[in-house]
């Protein structure tokens, strides 16, 4: 799926204003704001509690802003900035008794229309789609999660620690997936202590905890 024509790809943009997250009643960061284009990605790093996390969240609209303001421009008018995003976060939602291909369609149906065949063969999990999760390796629920990337395309990309528990082939899939979806026009935001597999990606270092 490419996301839009090239005028609109060059269009769309995610634009952070002066963000503020507050967790707990503690200020975890303030005046935060970038600019994120089509085909961009941003790696979010710094260390524990600097708010890596609560960033995506809040992008996902999981969190609501203590100040300041998100805007998506050139996507789907119609759809707000939570609906045109993918979050994949620390945990993988993967529920054991159900199999590989019941989960992913299960995601699917909930936020597609999507093709669930191609995006198991896309992470390597097709001859286990009918497997109960509960037989999957941490690498293999992970390899799961993403799956949803590409069984229903959406723009923007918020990835946690995406690399966690992927072997190294399995982290080389996951930046071809990256660049990929990069191509189409899409965007990235990745939260990491280490290499996410971006090639040219900016970056954003978030302080300490406050």
């Amino acid at each position: 799926m490419n996301f839009g024509d090239a005028a609109g790809q060059r269009a769309m943009q995610l634009k952070a204003h002066q963000l503020a997250c507050t967790r707990d009643g503690r200020q975890v960061f303030r005046g935060l704001s970038f600019a994120l284009g089509a085909g961009e990605a941003l790696a979010v790093t710094g260390p524990n509690g600097a708010g890596k996390s609560s960033l995506l969240r809040l992008v996902a609209g999981l969190l609501p802003p203590a100040a300041g303001r998100l805007e998506l421009s050139g996507g789907e008018a119609e759809l707000s900035l939570a609906e045109q995003v993918h979050y994949v976060g620390h945990q993988d939602p993967v529920k054991s008794a159900l199999t590989v291909a019941e989960n992913l369609r299960f995601w699917a149906e909930l936020l597609g229309p999507g093709a669930t065949g191609d995006a198991l063969a896309a992470v390597g999990l097709d001859r286990l789609a009918h497997l109960p999760a509960i037989y999957l390796s941490a690498g293999q629920r992970r390899r799961l999660s993403l799956a949803r990337l590409i069984a229903v395309g959406r723009p923007v990309w918020l990835l946690d620690e995406p690399t966690s528990a992927l072997d190294a082939a399995a982290q080389v899939m996951l930046a071809e997936l990256m660049r990929s979806h990069r191509g189409r026009g899409g965007l990235i935001l990745v939260a990491t202590h280490g290499p996410p597999g971006l090639e040219g990606a900016r970056q954003l270092k978030l302080g300490g905890a406050s």
